[in-house]
Order: structure tokens, then C-alpha cells, then sequence
């Protein structure tokens, strides 16, 4: 795979500029056509690949950049609201398992010196209970307050 970036949890593939980026490999564990959201007419989910964050199927040390955007929203399997249409569902009872699974197979696939970009939504989970799962610290956090829930962190795959 000559790729250099993975999109771990592609969606929609919202925050890119060049949605088909001919470096990035995008990967969901769903597809949906487009009009799936309302009034988001033209949101479509169409991974490269079908595959689950918690388990993916690349070598070790794949990708020098890994984008890490999990669903933020609990969401019982059968929810059909728009937020979980469009984003996707976290499981109330295993999400602190499944974000870790989730980060650690970022870690795997992530070369030596590559850089993990985690975006979390504080909708649900809230920054500091977040970071008492995750296995690493990040290095560096976007510590903004006010309106905005989005956060982002920065990761390094290097032990220092």
C-alpha cells in the first residue's frame, strides 16, 4: 500500500478539503448513498474499505498520519435519528473498551514518528473521563472553551 494517511473513521469525510485525497485511505464500518441525512442531501459514506476501527486489517506500521474521528453519540443499534445516521453510534455499555481498542489499533498501524489526529465531540463523554481511557497522552490538545465541543489531539508514535 503506497497510501500515507489513514481516515480510521472516514464518515462523510466532513473536515476534508480534497475528499478523494490520493494519499488518504478511508475506511467505515458502513455505507450509506447519499440523502441518508436529512438536509444534508449530498452526505454520502463511502469508505474505501469496510472495516471496523476496533479491527483493522493493515500491517503494522502502515501510515505515517492516522485521523482517528469516532462516533461521539450513545445510541441504542436500531436508533434511526440523524445524528447517528449521519455520524454514527457508540454503544453505551462498551464504548470505553471500544475507543481504547480503537486507539490502540491507530497505534498499530501508525509508523514509528507517524502522528495520530484524534477529534472528540464532548456531546456525551467529556474530555477528562476520555482521557483516563485512552493509553497514551497526547502530545499536544486543542484546550479551547466557550461554544465549541469539538476537540482535537495530537499523538506521536514514539516513546520518549
Amino acid at each position: 500500500m503506497n497510501k500515507k494517511i489513514l481516515d480510521a473513521c472516514c464518515g462523510g469525510r466532513m473536515f476534508w478539503y480534497n475528499k478523494n485525497h490520493p494519499d488518504a485511505t478511508y475506511i467505515d464500518n458502513r455505507k450509506r448513498d447519499k440523502g441518508h441525512c436529512e438536509g444534508k442531501p449530498n452526505h454520502e459514506v463511502n469508505p474505501d474499505y469496510i472495516m471496523d476501527f476496533r479491527k483493522m486489517d493493515f500491517p503494522d506500521n502502515t501510515f505515517k498520519l492516522v485521523i482517528f474521528d469516532p462516533p461521539h453519540v450513545f445510541a441504542p443499534e436500531e436508533d434511526t435519528c440523524i445524528m447517528t445516521k449521519c455520524y454514527g453510534r457508540l454503544n453505551p455499555e462498551t464504548w470505553k473498551d471500544d475507543i481504547k481498542k480503537g486507539f490502540n489499533e491507530c497505534w498499530r498501524v501508525c509508523e514509528e514518528n507517524g502522528l495520530i489526529l484524534f477529534k472528540w465531540n464532548e456531546c456525551r463523554v467529556k474530555m477528562p473521563e476520555l482521557l483516563d481511557v485512552l493509553p497514551k497522552e497526547p502530545l499536544l490538545r486543542d484546550m479551547r472553551r466557550g461554544l465549541s465541543k469539538s476537540h482535537w489531539m495530537i499523538f506521536m508514535k514514539k516513546e520518549f
